[in-house]
């Protein structure tokens, strides 16, 4: 079987080496164009550029993969399918039928529930029990494509986006093989996608991490593990920003009435850490990044500043 592959990030590599691996002729690795970098604009190469280029396959970086010149292109590669990983790019109707088998995806979470562009980090911040990886036969819309195989993975407490993001790109990676095994054997059974239990969620923005101290303790706590590694959790503190990667929500108030504490309100002081009042309860924040710094742990932190109960985040 001929694939040509598209995707672009971290997620989308170990499902190329898989298929890699799995023996399957790559023809062409479709991926989006380099983008600049840092400081020095440079540009950079996407993840699954670098992984193509290591394995001498042919790639192609359209800017719109809609355009003539692009579909033109694409034709010019055998394929018996398509198979798509966080491409990043909406594929048109022409292209979707182009090969024998159309095009398959690659989707972080059990379809119907969150459709779009960021389902990882949500599953954490909505404080789901359980996510999954969902192989797709795609159609023209997002995420709405009959589902040919799932398999489902255990979220646990201390999850975060970039951990559960490793764990289903490994599924990923083996539930893609298991699914054209199938494919070629006419032994995948598509089932529709119910629509009235679809959610969707789109990209998350750096402003996404913006903690709302007036909201419950638990509900900050998920919000830090679900937007780790990006855009992290931050708040403000001394008109700074200050990221908090490593915190645990209590649920009773840091001080011993709890009464008349603003929410952001730093309420206890410790060698180890310190507490924030929150809408309900209170967090207790033991890893964090002052702007300009390094990642640290709030002991190293507080032995570099002097911070005083009843300052403010936010």
């Amino acid at each position: 079987m001929k694939i040509i592959f598209m995707g672009t990030p971290d997620f989308s590599v170990g499902p190329l080496e898989a298929l890699i691996e799995a023996g399957y002729e790559i023809s062409l690795v479709v991926c989006q164009p380099d983008r600049p970098k840092g400081r020095s604009g440079e540009l950079c190469p996407c993840p699954v550029k670098e992984c193509a280029v290591k394995h001498g396959l042919k790639v192609f970086q359209p800017e719109r993969i809609k355009r003539p010149e692009a579909v033109e292109e694409l034709k010019k590669y055998p394929a018996d399918v398509f198979v798509v990983s966080a491409f990043g790019q909406i594929l048109s109707k022409e292209i979707l039928t182009m090969p024998r088998y159309g095009c398959i995806n690659i989707h972080a979470s059990l379809l119907p529930k969150y459709r779009g562009a960021a389902p990882i980090q949500y599953a954490v911040i909505n404080g789901d029990k359980e996510s999954g990886v969902t192989i797709m036969q795609m159609d023209e819309g997002i995420d709405t494509g009959d589902i040919l195989l799932q398999k489902s993975v255990e979220i646990d407490s201390e999850e975060t986006g970039g951990s559960l993001f490793d764990k289903l790109s490994a599924v990923g990676s083996e539930l893609i093989v298991e699914a054209l095994e199938l494919l070629e054997k006419n032994e995948l059974k598509p089932v529709k996608q119910d629509d009235t239990l679809s959610s969707h969620v789109g990209m998350l923005k750096k402003e996404d991490g913006l903690i709302n101290w007036r909201k419950d303790a638990a509900v900050i706590e998920r919000l830090i593990r679900g937007t780790d590694p990006w855009p992290g959790a931050y708040t403000y503190f001394r008109s700074k920003i200050l990221k908090i990667w490593k915190a645990e929500a209590v649920m009773q108030s840091a001080r011993a009435d709890g009464v008349g504490v603003k929410p952001g309100s730093i309420t206890a002081i410790d060698r180890e850490c310190f507490y924030v009042e929150c809408g309900n309860g209170s967090l207790k924040v033991t890893e964090l990044q002052a702007e300009g710094k390094k990642r640290m742990s709030s002991a190293d932190y507080l032995r570099g500043i002097r911070i005083e109960i009843g300052e403010l985040l936010g």
